[in-house]
């Protein structure tokens, strides 16, 4: 690997898309991370301009790598690493809105069971 490009974990770790390098080194055996539609291995290099697609949890990203890092920095220089597409963006955005909606419309009860109540819970779930 040239000085041009850099593995691809190391640089989702840099990017703080991961805490550690072995999550991202488990996310990238995991299929989670794709270059160019792809999937990947976590020593595949990585340089200026490729598009990743990664998945987190319920999140997914899609971004262009602007910079180039080994090492991880601070939060604000791990912004400037990659740029998210509008796309991405958004979608995140909607998909956020609609877990909050559907949180919001589930039932929930108007207060903590006292111990009477969670005796007969317990009792209910024994199947007495």
């Amino acid at each position: 690997m040239s000085a041009d490009s850099v593995r691809l974990d190391r640089w989702l770790w840099a990017a703080r898309f991961f805490k550690t390098r072995r999550l991202a080194l488990e996310a990238v055996q995991g299929g989670k991370v794709e270059v160019h539609g792809g999937r990947a291995k976590p020593s595949r290099a990585v340089r200026v301009g490729d598009r990743l697609t990664i998945t987190k949890g319920e999140q997914r990203f899609e971004v262009v790598v602007q910079d180039l890092a080994e090492q991880r920095g601070p939060a604000r220089v791990a912004e400037t690493l990659y740029e998210e597409t509008e796309e991405s963006r958004e979608r995140r955005q909607r998909e956020a809105e609609q877990r909050r909606l559907s949180a919001a419309a589930a039932p929930r009860p108007d207060h903590r069971p006292d111990r009477r109540e969670r005796r007969r819970l317990s009792q209910l779930k024994k199947g007495r």
